[in-house]
């Protein structure tokens, strides 16, 4: 691959293809695979990594947002697309476009049988979320009479699936509270099974569900994370691939004598002779101020440089005293020598918050494609 020439990010579909095959292989062949391309694919390119999943067979999508749907739809994909959040202002737009929401209450449910009668729909595909535990989106275990009798009611939709969300699937310390979970979902099930005379598909499995609780697979299983090469645990973390590296440049190298000071409120000063460079990538791109003040650093030509300084909007300074480096070098911030990871802990946060942050104004570029 060419050397970094601006801020880009690489998405690396081999590594893609890799996730998805090592999380395939955890489940039987039966069981359905969704793949969540939420949040333009974990913050890399929704359209490229949707297009692979394709290609690589995947049964579903999963999306937060109408708009996301619609993003895929325009772009040419035609699998099954579940709306996690489609809220009721775009049920017809969810309709005109076939994507399929997830109804979670018992307004919801009812504004999107109304909509789907006014369009004269026929068992118009729909996902039916229960709470049990992670207290967010759902019905709980007692609104399985309204559910019942909403979908009894009519033939303008019918329920092409009954999910749930673990809350701590990959922590064995709440490993009970997880069971429970699993257990309340598949009463709940059962339940309606009876009552509505038909079997929807079942899936509570995130990507952590799918390799620490190997018989709560059902139907489907839901990966988002996992595809994007982490597995919120270490051990699982070694057998994915991260399919980003975020890479920039040396823009202007700068000598530091000892006393003087660095960046917006003075925030660094030099105790020595120190060398910096300044890289065009900041808080607007989503390398955000917690990583400053040398909590966080960057790799240039195989050596760790610091951040120094407060991050700034577009820029951040690095320090690269005993580097040996010229403008125009390859920077890389994570992926390669830094896994995200590592990156974001020294944030004092998450993967998931650092690689969907990642501003749309960085360049994505995909590799081995």
């Amino acid at each position: 691959m060419p050397k970094a020439r601006e801020t880009v990010l690489e998405i690396d579909l081999n590594a893609l293809a890799h996730n998805y095959n090592y999380i395939r292989s955890k489940i039987d062949k039966d069981v359905k695979f969704m793949a969540v391309v939420k949040a333009f694919g974990y913050g890399s390119d929704v359209t490229g990594i949707a297009q692979k999943l394709v290609e690589l067979g995947a049964d579903y999508f999963a999306v937060a947002y109408t708009s996301e749907g619609i993003a895929l739809r325009e772009a040419g994909i035609e699998t099954p697309i579940l709306v996690l959040h489609p809220q009721s202002a775009n049920f017809e737009a969810v309709i005109d476009h076939c994507l399929e929401p997830s109804l979670y209450s018992e307004f919801v449910l009812d504004e999107f049988i109304k909509t789907a009668e006014k369009q004269q729909q026929k068992n118009y595909p729909v996902h039916i979320k229960f709470n049990t535990g992670l207290n967010r989106l759902g019905f709980s275990e007692k609104e399985t009479s309204v559910v019942r009798d909403l979908l009894k009611r009519t033939s303008a939709v019918k329920a092409t699936s009954f999910f749930s969300h673990l809350a701590a699937s990959e922590d064995w310390r709440e490993r009970e509270f997880t069971l429970m979970q699993i257990h309340t979902f598949r009463k709940i099930a059962v339940k309606l099974y009876d009552e509505l005379g038909y079997r929807p598909l079942l899936h509570i499995c995130n990507t952590s569900g799918v390799i620490n609780y190997p018989k709560a697979h059902f139907d489907m299983i839901r990966s988002g994370i996992g595809l994007y090469g982490f597995g919120n645990d270490e051990s699982e973390d070694q057998k994915l691939k991260p399919i980003g590296t975020l890479k920039t440049i040396v823009s202007q190298i700068h000598t530091m004598e000892k006393g003087e000071t660095l960046g917006y409120n003075r925030a660094f000063t030099a105790e020595k002779t120190t060398r910096t460079a300044t890289l065009p990538i900041g808080h607007a791109d989503g390398i955000n101020r917690q990583y400053g003040n040398g909590r966080a650093g960057v790799f240039i030509n195989g050596k760790y440089a610091p951040i120094i300084g407060n991050v700034c909007m577009d820029m951040v300074m690095v320090d690269i005293t005993g580097i040996d480096c010229k403008e125009g070098d390859e920077v890389i911030i994570f992926g390669g020598p830094q896994h995200a990871t590592e990156f974001a802990a020294k944030g004092n946060t998450i993967s998931y918050e650092l690689i969907t942050g990642i501003s749309q104004r960085v360049k994505r570029i995909l590799i081995n494609n």
